[in-house]
């Protein structure tokens, strides 16, 4: 039985639907999602700031290079394993707190954090070229783990989607899981100390930072947080369960979270604008709706997943499936499909408002988000269909919507 299994298994990872647009996808987005964040970080710091400015503000290769870049980066991610093998590294969010006093002593100092704006765009080549040299090594170490340990998507035999999607599911040195580190530790506290960078430039060139630069670092600050504090719930989350470790989530880790996602950030340094009183307590206001939904939707089904018989959620009404698990049709869940897409968006749109409405650059993240989580719950849709079978037509004909209430 055990041969004829691994050959089934076998069969089912070459036939398995590709996604990403396939080998195409495989081939485009490796090259234009890096030239993407290039080119976004230049119209952040250029005096237009316009997307369809023609032609683009493109960096000389002084602008691209600098010494320092590549020991800060490394050094970050460094310090980090460091963190991640110690046992007070693997507390909750502690390496956060330890980046936060760290950061505290050098402002102590006197370091300029404020030159982080000046070394944006050499971080991000090195950011880029660490995410190429580490999805070569997993994809060749890939060949030596064993059948059980390869993602289903990503071993199809084509090399090229392949290398993409990631062959192997949960690479790890040891007992060091890639994957989770790279997830959780360099790039998403990486973006929180570049939003402080930012914010320390600002300081030196108005002598304090605005108020719309204060929201933006504080919203996404909880973001962060919120993410390490309960960085248990990542491992329940598709990339860890489903997705291969390739170059797609090497670089959306590494690159693409901590130099795109606060481009707000590097928007205001060069753009300061001004925000009443008012309009500051609505924004506040949005991210708050935001992050409870956010929280609370997550929080209940967490907490299901854990204990389906705990007082929180003993009482909400369930489907039973053929595989034994049961689907919330009550609660957050029985409001919309993905609740916490919903709450995901508001905050998202909460980040970009002290912005402005001058500029279309500083609304990239909620428009991408918006784009990218349709796209995830169209996946995820195919998933549990196949996956749950009739219960899920049920669950959708009692949830019909997905994101959000009465519209989509």
């Amino acid at each position: 039985m055990r041969p004829n299994s691994q050959a089934a298994k076998h069969r089912s990872s070459h036939d398995t639907e590709r996604e990403f647009g396939g080998t195409l996808g495989a081939v485009c987005i490796p090259i234009f999602l890096p030239l993407t964040v290039l080119f976004l970080i230049c119209v952040s710091r250029s005096p237009e700031a316009s997307v369809l400015q023609w032609p683009p503000p493109l960096p000389s290769a002084d602008q691209l290079w600098e010494p320092l870049a590549p020991v800060l980066l490394l050094g970050w991610i460094g310090l980090h394993a460091l963190l991640y093998l110690t046992p007070v590294g693997k507390v909750r969010f502690h390496g956060l707190c330890i980046s936060g006093v760290l950061l505290m002593l050098l402002l102590g100092l006197g370091a300029p954090l404020g030159y982080l704006f000046e070394l944006l765009l050499p971080l991000a080549v090195c950011a880029i070229a660490v995410s190429f040299l580490l999805s070569v090594y997993l994809y060749i170490r890939s060949f030596w783990a064993p059948s059980h340990a390869l993602a289903l998507g990503g071993n199809t035999g084509n090399p090229l989607y392949d290398f993409f999607i990631g062959r192997e599911l949960n690479p790890r040195i040891g007992n060091f899981d890639l994957k989770y580190f790279c997830e959780l530790r360099p790039g998403l506290i990486g973006w929180v100390v570049i939003n402080l960078g930012m914010l320390m430039k600002e300081v030196e060139l108005r002598g304090s930072p605005s108020l719309a630069m204060i929201l933006v670092n504080s919203f996404q600050l909880l973001y962060v947080a919120d993410a390490l504090w309960n960085e248990e719930a990542v491992l329940t989350t598709m990339d860890i369960v489903h997705d291969g470790f390739g170059f797609m989530l090497v670089f959306g880790d590494l690159a693409w979270v901590p130099f795109t996602y606060g481009l707000q950030a590097a928007f205001l340094v060069v753009h300061p604008q001004a925000l009443s009183s008012l309009g500051a307590a609505a924004i506040i206001a949005l991210n708050g709706i935001g992050y409870y939904i956010f929280r609370k939707s997550n929080s209940q089904k967490n907490q299901f997943r854990r204990d389906p018989s705990h007082p929180s959620v003993a009482r909400l009404e369930t489907i039973a499936t053929a595989t034994g698990k049961r689907l919330l049709v009550s609660g957050w869940w029985g409001l919309v499909r993905h609740p916490n897409y919903l709450g995901d968006l508001l905050m998202a749109l909460a980040w970009s408002l002290p912005c402005g409405f001058s500029h279309l650059l500083p609304y990239f993240y909620v428009i991408y988000f918006t784009v990218l989580l349709i796209h995830r719950e169209a996946r995820d849709e195919r998933q549990c269909r196949a996956k749950y079978g009739l219960a899920w037509d049920t669950y959708c004909r009692r949830v019909p919507y997905r994101i959000f209430p009465y519209i989509y």
